[in-house]
């Protein structure tokens, strides 16, 4: 057993303790102390940047637009135009692409 002899005070905001507390459960330790030295000592924090993200739920914003209205004309006219589902396909996949890219530095996170 290893005798711990050093201390430090740490002054919370008010809500601070009750996260702590939900994040020790949801680590399994039931030891404040041992928490709150393995995550000084061993843990990290990640912020990260989503700006980028607006600029996805815009571009996918404006492709459902084009969709729901390209569906709608379909279903007005019942004509379907090969040009116009090509042309939305092309626009998914360009997205999907994008979105790919994005998230590609994230999963080297874990």
């Amino acid at each position: 057993m290893q005798i711990l002899t050093d201390r430090v005070d740490v002054r919370l905001k008010p809500g601070d303790k009750k996260k702590i507390l939900r994040r020790m459960d949801e680590a399994g330790i039931v030891s404040m102390s041992a928490f709150i030295r393995k995550m000084a000592l061993e843990g990290y924090i990640i912020k990260l940047d989503l700006s980028e993200m607006n600029e996805f739920v815009r571009l996918l914003r404006i492709n459902s637009n084009n969709l729901n209205q390209y569906a709608k004309k379909a279903n007005e006219t019942g004509n379907i135009y090969l040009a116009d589902i090509k042309e939305l396909q092309k626009q998914q996949d360009e997205l999907w692409n994008a979105m790919k890219e994005f998230l590609k530095p994230l999963s080297n996170l874990t």
